[in-house]
């Protein structure tokens, strides 16, 4: 069990194509005990800042919402290494335009219902299969993370050794957000779609977040400020950035950053999920 339990965290929501309007948004804080304090949320708006913010000296603890591996299933199909090191090379080396071509071919000759490859984390955590490249493009944040986090030569449970002070485990905000709120939608990119409702389901699952009402067994502690802001981003990046955070936050509790002991060192697995 790592023994710093105080250590900084980051919570990281990740897009594949940064920039001033939409940026890389990062949640900073700690946990102490049972309660998580949210320190900051800062903005990037590009891999330049991304890649200083990696190699920032240690400790600290990251969870960073893009897929660290591809289906065990479509990685044999292709040929491609099953060392996850080599892989995540081989798959950097792509355009996204090969990426999509090649993913389309495999989905092409499957059945309806079936079309994409699942890693083992993907039905537990009720997210995207990783080699998806549209609505979200979660292939495209894999191509651009992935290879950011070995080069900056952090350390990957379960898939990757690095420097042992900077740890990086697999978030999905969605995972924590349905369990306190279920399937109600809080937030939206488009301004139409940034709706009185939305805002009601962003204040409600900040109200749970601060009552610990997770299995994570955690509540967070939020400024009136920090509360507000959170609400009022519609297009939910903050408070995605801020349910990472508690993912890290519950990672550093855990036995073996909470990864399965079974985990599949080619697929890798998002924290928290059962």
């Amino acid at each position: 069990m790592p023994s710093h339990l105080t250590l900084p965290l980051i919570g990281i929501d990740f897009t594949s194509a940064p920039t001033p309007r939409k940026t890389i948004t990062v949640a900073h804080g700690s946990v102490h005990g049972h309660r998580v304090r949210l320190q900051s949320i800062e903005s990037v708006p590009d891999f330049k800042g991304f890649e200083a913010l990696l190699r920032n000296p240690g400790p600290w603890v990251g969870a960073f919402d893009f897929p660290f591996g591809l289906p065990r299933e479509l990685v044999e199909a292709l040929g491609w290494p099953r060392d996850w090191l080599a892989l995540i090379g081989h798959f950097a080396a792509l355009s996204r335009t090969q990426i999509r071509d090649t993913f389309a071919a495999f989905c092409a000759g499957r059945p309806v219902g079936g079309k994409f490859a699942h890693r083992a984390c993907d039905i537990p955590a009720g997210s995207s299969p990783s080699m998806k490249w549209v609505n979200p493009p979660v292939a495209y944040m894999l191509h651009a993370g992935a290879p950011r986090l070995i080069d900056a030569g952090v350390h990957l449970p379960g898939l990757h050794q690095g420097d042992a002070s900077r740890v990086a485990v697999e978030a999905y905000p969605g995972l924590l957000a349905r369990e306190l709120i279920g399937t109600r939608s809080y937030k939206s990119d488009t301004p139409v779609k940034q709706t009185p409702e939305r805002l009601i389901a962003r204040k409600d699952l900040l109200d749970a977040l601060e009552q610990g009402r997770t299995r994570l067994g955690l509540r967070v502690h939020l400024t009136h400020a920090q509360r507000d802001s959170l609400a009022a981003d519609a297009s939910g990046d903050r408070l995605d950035a801020l349910l990472c955070l508690m993912q890290a936050a519950w990672a550093t509790q855990q036995p073996g950053w909470g990864l399965p002991a079974d985990v599949d060192p080619l697929e890798g697995w998002i924290v928290s999920a059962r």
